[in-house]
């Protein structure tokens, strides 16, 4: 069954779904990269629990205007605009108040979800309230959903999508440093709000598939798994889209696979699993990297106490010292050292007095803030250096036999 959603073949609603949550995932995935690194991720929460009063009121007018309320389009212009006004009320509460902006955050998205339960509470009490299906934009609701509903869809995250090609440098240079970008003469303030404004629009744009709970995990999970590959800020926004479009596409395909699955928590659990991937397998962030790394600095630091016992002819009772040094070819299995192994204590302990020298001279106060007992003095200091550092020691001094 999920070999057959992955590639299309379980009908046309099942078809629709993956490809318009695949679509959400891309455009929420891009638009959330901005986010991150403007380390404001917070505010997607804010802006996605305050679209549930516009969602409740577009119902209401529409079923007092005569209809049934479940126009998509009238919800979703309904939700746009509740959730501008509450990102309008953030912004004014974190520039003209003393309050931080997590304390903001925090008002808005308790006070406009709390409005928004209270209208929900009361559509349920309305004739056609049980009709509505409201709480599917809760935690996102695809059964049934059209080929309008699907293209809403794709032309929101598509519209959105094309909007950040247009502004991703003004966007990431305000990202990094918005200092420097009011220096330049950008409208940070503007630049931020059309930011907040394009989260506003995957939010409203991924109700109907993922709900506005959920949403805030597809917009901050794929940049941060992104982040765990590249140093790049062009390339975290090309990975942290295809994260999100395939969480969003797998996700879907795994939800119409096997009955009652719900497809917002499914397409979140997916892109968690990606970020977990990320987080343990990445080549250099990754925390089985971190692991390899910490112990190859172990192992240097054996085989750099073992040269220096070796130097000084001191015994080396630790084993795994004993079973590096001879793999190395730098001492016997006894703790001899080897031909090759003298030659190289007797240079580890002419650096260490090099290194002493290097950190007693102001001249070379630079150069010693590098020091952390493994790294070669010829990395650091010229030819010219080393040699006249040799002259204030001495001649060198050989191992012991």
């Amino acid at each position: 069954m999920l070999i057959d959603a992955l590639l299309l073949q379980l009908g046309y609603n099942a078809t629709l779904v993956a490809i318009g949550a695949a679509l959400l995932g891309v455009s929420a995935g891009v638009t959330g990269t901005f986010l991150f690194l403007r380390k404001r991720a917070l505010v997607s929460d804010a802006i996605s629990h305050a679209t549930l009063p516009g969602v409740c009121i577009a119902f209401m007018i529409m079923v007092a205007l005569g209809g049934d309320g479940r126009n998509l389009i009238g919800l979703l212009l309904g939700s746009a605009l509740s959730a501008w006004i509450g990102l309008l009320c953030l912004n004014w509460l974190t520039r003209n108040t003393r309050l931080a902006e997590d304390a903001a955050i925090g008002s808005v998205l308790s006070v406009f979800f709390g409005f928004g339960v209270v209208l929900l509470t009361v559509i349920q009490t309305m004739g056609v309230g049980r009709q509505a299906g409201l709480e599917g934009f809760l935690l996102g609701s695809t059964a049934g959903m059209l080929w309008a509903d699907a293209m809403i869809i794709a032309v929101g995250g598509g519209a959105t999508l094309l909007l950040i090609l247009l502004l991703r440098r003004p966007m990431t240079l305000v990202s990094f440093d918005p200092e420097h970008a009011a220096a330049r003469g950008l409208p940070v303030a503007r630049i931020d709000l059309a930011m907040m404004g394009l989260v506003m629009a995957v939010t409203v744009v991924g109700l109907k598939i993922v709900g506005l709970i959920l949403i805030v995990a597809l917009l901050i999970i794929p940049p941060v798994t992104a982040r765990f590959w590249t140093e790049r800020s062009d390339r975290v926004v090309l990975l942290s889209g295809l994260a999100g479009g395939i969480s969003g596409y797998v996700g879907a395909a795994m939800s119409a696979s096997a009955p009652n699955l719900p497809t917002g928590p499914i397409i979140v659990l997916v892109s968690f699993t990606l970020f977990a991937l990320s987080m343990l397998l990445a080549p250099n962030r990754g925390a089985l990297a971190a692991i390899l790394g910490h112990l190859k600095f172990q192992r240097r630091v054996h085989l750099r106490q073992g040269l220096l016992a070796l130097a000084q002819g001191q015994p080396i009772y630790e084993r795994l010292t004993l079973r590096l040094l001879s793999r190395a070819g730098l001492a016997r299995a006894d703790g001899v050292a080897t031909e090759f192994g003298r030659a190289r204590a007797a240079k580890a302990l002419r650096d260490e007095k090099r290194w002493e020298v290097v950190r007693t001279d102001q001249a070379h106060e630079a150069a010693a803030a590098l020091y952390d007992g493994l790294r070669d003095i010829e990395t650091v200091l010229t030819k010219d250096q080393i040699a006249d550092i040799d002259h204030r020691i001495g001649g060198p001094q050989e191992i012991p036999a």
